[in-house]
């Protein structure tokens, strides 16, 4: 007779708990048991005991059967886990952290992390094959739209599988945010009004009604004219990968020394500084020929503007000349910081419009959202739940493919937010995205790269790149240490079939296949697969944190942000004003539309998972339980630091804090 004596635990989220019937059986190397009775009352956070006897030792348990059955009324289980102490002594350990729904049977592996050429055991090799089987049948790839990521195939957040929605708890406070601002912006009738703002001073009205005092906004709307504050947020803003070193001016860009020479500083000039790397260029080339739309009827416009900007010997960045086209001529002035007053406004403000567009669909949404879909979709369909890369990378998807399939309703589909409230129609929208991945590289997405690659190492107060780097090697440590931990040697790499299927998967759909852009289809070293590794959790987390969380901080005063723009860019100098900068911004409802979406990004919503917090604990094995400490602790260090240095700061950058970075994409 051999008894082992098992523990059956509920998760303690919301509705986790069951009154089906649940039973179990052990499955050994040598045998199982007979199916056993748990209980028919589960509530959340409980734990359940039970003994099982045995005729003989089952050998190492390595897996655990659920069984679910209901009698009357369905009532979905949230299981955490099981652990099972041998007659020896011996603890099994059997993550779970999955919904069982109706009446179902799962399998749970013994939680040990293990590559394919791990398993010696036929039961084993052929639970993971049916995972697969089934994961794949499950997540299947559809085209979004020609030239764009791949997506998950589905309609709507109710075709979604219940182990990747959103949890009850985030799935009220979601809808309730949104009820609640968009209720909010109604009762103060900015939604009914389709006139121009009267004045700057109204535009801060909106974001005043909102949420009450906002430090940031009023910040914001104190500075948006200033030239330091513009050149600020090239570095530290909604927007930090569009910004790089101009060693020589492009000739679509035809500025003179004589243009630029007051505003270097004496005793210099353009060619030097564009020599000693203090001459910076921002090119929206990527919105040329974009079709505008239309909103109430009338017509919007587009430009393409190209921007310089000078490192003043105070070490600020500030622009000294825009064009607001990709065609240099007569009709396309170069406009400068000695030109009228509100010339140049406009001219800068024709830029934030631009850099609007290309933060919200390139840098956020494709560069964020649309990866990591393609990345946890990729690993849902080809690493099984025992792989150690699994349990590394599925907690940096969490709530990733509900948020991006109600993205599809109700943000970036024909008739949504993006559609109906700024200046680009649905075919613009669809045309920015492919050029915008046409031109994404592996190196602009691994950030010291990136950062080298665009000439940004000297620049002072750069708070993203300083705060991110600190991010990346923390994480890149981490992974190092799992990566050795687990593979060892390269042709542990290289011949690991599932992980060359993820990486081929992610290259095929999320990059189109195309070998251009230097991204893998395929990982020969360790050296390669803790790169790969640390990119792909590093935008999942921090790079959406750096692009996603300032959104109303830093566009809730609109002209700072502005979504459309109601005349086209201006010809000649001379003739801008007050009343027409009023009425080429967007009007009050379309402000209003936008700050709906804004307010939602950026919320602080429940069930927040920040970065290097794994509530889910899916490694038993000591040593990466001891990296998981490790990492978190550095992150505790870089969180200091980054408070200490914000005690100071004006304005304060903490959207890299890791408290306020969170694992995955979720909001």
């Amino acid at each position: 007779m051999a008894v082992y004596r098992v523990k059956v635990a509920t998760g303690d989220v919301l509705q986790a708990g069951t009154s089906n019937s649940i039973s179990i059986t052990l499955v050994g190397s040598r045998g199982e048991s007979r199916r056993k009775n748990v209980s028919a009352v589960f509530l959340p956070g409980m734990e359940k005991e039970l003994s099982v006897r045995c005729d003989r030792d089952l050998g190492p348990i390595v897996l655990v059967r659920l069984h679910k059955w209901r009698l009357f009324l369905e009532d979905a289980w949230f299981c955490r886990d099981v652990r099972v102490t041998a007659p020896d002594g011996t603890l099994y350990r059997f993550p779970c952290h999955q919904w069982l729904e109706g009446v179902i049977t799962l399998e749970v592996r013994e939680g040990s992390g293990k590559k394919l050429a791990d398993d010696d055991l036929e039961i084993l090799k052929e639970h993971r094959r049916k995972e697969l089987e089934a994961r794949q049948e499950a997540y299947q790839w559809k085209t979004f739209a020609e030239g764009w990521p791949r997506c998950l195939n589905v309609g709507s957040i109710h075709e979604l599988d219940s182990n990747v929605q959103f949890s009850c708890v985030r799935a009220t406070n979601f809808t309730g945010v949104l009820v609640f601002q968009g209720a909010s912006h109604l009762l103060a009738g900015f939604l009914l009004r389709r006139t121009s703002w009267k004045s700057l001073d109204e535009m801060r009205s909106i974001f005043s009604r909102t949420r009450g005092r906002d430090i940031v906004p009023d910040y914001v709307a104190r500075r948006w004219r200033e030239d330091d504050f513009f050149g600020y947020q090239f570095l530290n803003g909604n927007n930090p990968i569009v910004l790089q070193r101009c060693a020589a001016l492009p000739p679509k860009f035809p500025v003179t020394p004589a243009m630029v020479a007051p505003f270097l500083g004496g005793g210099t000039h353009l060619a030097k500084e564009m020599e000693e790397g203090r001459v910076f260029l921002v090119d929206y080339e990527v919105l040329e020929g974009i079709p505008s739309g239309t909103i109430h009827g009338r017509q919007q416009h587009v430009a393409a503007p190209l921007c310089l900007l000078h490192q003043g010997a105070d070490g600020l960045l500030r622009p000294i000349a825009i064009q607001l086209s990709q065609t240099p001529g007569p009709a396309s002035p170069i406009f400068l910081p000695s030109d009228g007053e509100w010339d140049w406004l406009l001219a800068k403000t024709w830029v934030r419009n631009a850099d609007f567009y290309s933060h919200q669909l390139l840098t956020h949404l494709l560069r964020t959202h649309l990866f990591a879909e393609v990345f946890a979709v990729a690993t849902l369909r080809h690493l099984p739940s025992c792989h150690p890369l699994f349990k590394l990378l599925v907690p940096h998807f969490h709530f990733t493919l509900h948020i991006n399939t109600l993205a599809r309703s109700v943000l970036i589909n024909p008739g949504g937010i993006i559609d109906k409230a700024s200046g680009v129609t649905y075919e613009g929208l669809l045309l920015i995205v492919r050029r915008g991945l046409a031109g994404v590289t592996y190196a602009s997405l691994c950030l010291p790269e990136d950062i080298a690659r665009r000439g940004l190492r000297r620049l002072p107060n750069h708070h993203y790149r300083d705060d991110g780097l600190k991010l990346w090697d923390a994480i890149a440590s981490f992974v190092g240490g799992i990566v050795d931990f687990y593979y060892g040697e390269d042709a542990g790499v290289s011949g690991d079939a599932e992980l060359q299927a993820w990486v081929m998967d992610i290259f095929t759909h999320g990059f189109l296949g195309r070998a251009s852009s230097g991204v893998p289809s395929s990982l020969q070293t360790a050296a390669e697969l803790k790169k790969f590794l640390t990119m792909v959790m590093f935008t999942c987390s921090v790079q959406h944190a750096a692009v996603n969380n300032g959104q109303y901080d830093l566009g809730a005063f609109m002209p700072n942000a502005p979504s459309s723009m109601r005349h086209p860019p201006p010809r000649e100098k001379g003739k801008a004003f007050l009343q027409h900068f009023l009425d080429t911004v967007p009007e009050v409802d379309t402000t209003a539309n936008i700050l709906v979406a804004l307010i939602l990004l950026s919320s602080r919503l429940k069930d927040v998972r920040p970065l290097g917090q794994y509530p889910e604990e899916r490694f038993t094995e000591a040593e990466p339980r001891r990296l998981v400490r490790a990492f978190q602790a550095r992150l505790e260090e870089i969180r200091e630091l980054i408070e200490e240095r914000n005690r100071w700061a004006e304005p304060r950058y903490g959207y890299l804090n890791p408290r306020e970075t969170e694992n995955s994409v979720s909001i």
